[in-house]
């Protein structure tokens, strides 16, 4: 009987690794499985459901300044290029700036909260959780547009740029104008897609970060969709300028993009996620 016991134990795997230092780097190199990405986004969500009115609205109003710096950047880079097909394939490439200042400076996104403390209220699924997310997003929303609302003022009144850099701004607000609502909602979702897609790539990325953020950014910025933040700078530089109305801004931006980055956030990342990872404990 034993005889047969040792001939059913399998051999030991050969193995390359010898000493504990190596295994530890083999564990070290390891990809992080969902549950560990999806857990680090939980914690985060949770952190910032608690933190108060006063610094989520700081936090956020910094933001909405910062992206404007994506604005600025592209129009500058466009200004500066020759008039050729290939011309947006560079100047597209400042979209990323203000996202790069937003994400490094851990400053308040709504995008990014479309992801982030959705999970905790996935995982409750209570009334408190629910009325402190919607609570974090009005601030984090209203903070967004603010800031944005006073960086297109101060480049709208004050001729910093030169008339050509000038003009390539109001250019570019124009170009993303004219669509119907349901374009820029499909846009929207993309957009609001590709953003929490970035904020789930993240935690896994350790010295990749930059380059996530780069590649997925411009990506939104090449492709045309719509970002509320980032796009709310061009249109209230429009609105600054007496180009376009408040009624133009609402009805044919900030409506649909509104709807559909929290569509693309909620429903394809969040959800989606907390279901890969809660399907796999079954």
């Amino acid at each position: 009987m034993n005889k047969k016991l040792v001939k059913m134990t399998p051999p030991p795997i050969e193995t390359a690794i010898s000493t504990r230092a190596e295994k530890k780097q083999v564990e070290e190199r390891l990809a992080i499985g969902p549950q560990v990405v999806y857990e680090t986004i939980r914690r985060e969500g949770e952190e910032e459901l608690a933190r108060p009115a006063s610094a989520l609205a700081w936090s956020a109003l910094a933001a909405g300044l910062s992206m404007g710096f994506s604005f600025v950047a592209e129009a500058l880079l466009s200004s500066h290029l020759p008039d050729q097909p290939w011309r947006p394939l560079i100047s597209r490439a400042g979209y990323c700036v203000g996202f790069l200042i937003v994400i490094l400076g851990r400053q308040q996104l709504f995008t990014e909260n479309t992801l982030t403390v959705v999970l905790p209220l996935l995982v409750k699924k209570d009334l408190s959780t629910l009325l402190r997310m919607l609570r974090l997003w009005a601030v984090v929303l209203t903070a967004n547009l603010v800031g944005t609302f006073l960086f297109a003022l101060c480049i709208g009144k004050i001729h910093i740029f030169d008339v050509h850099s000038q003009e390539t701004l109001t250019s570019i607000g124009v170009a993303h104008l004219g669509a119907g609502f349901g374009t820029v909602l499909m846009r929207a979702i993309f957009a609001g897609w590709l953003i929490a897609l970035m904020v789930w790539l993240l935690p896994g990325a350790e010295s990749s970060r930059i380059a996530i953020i780069i590649i997925i950014t411009y990506l939104v910025g090449i492709s045309g969709f719509n970002h509320v933040i980032a796009g709310s700078t061009t249109m209230f530089f429009l609105i600054v300028t007496k180009v376009i109305t408040w009624k133009v801004y609402v009805a044919q931006f900030l409506l649909p993009t509104l709807l559909g980055n929290v569509i693309g956030g909620f429903a394809l990342v969040a959800a989606l996620g907390h279901a890969q990872v809660v399907g796999g404990k079954e």
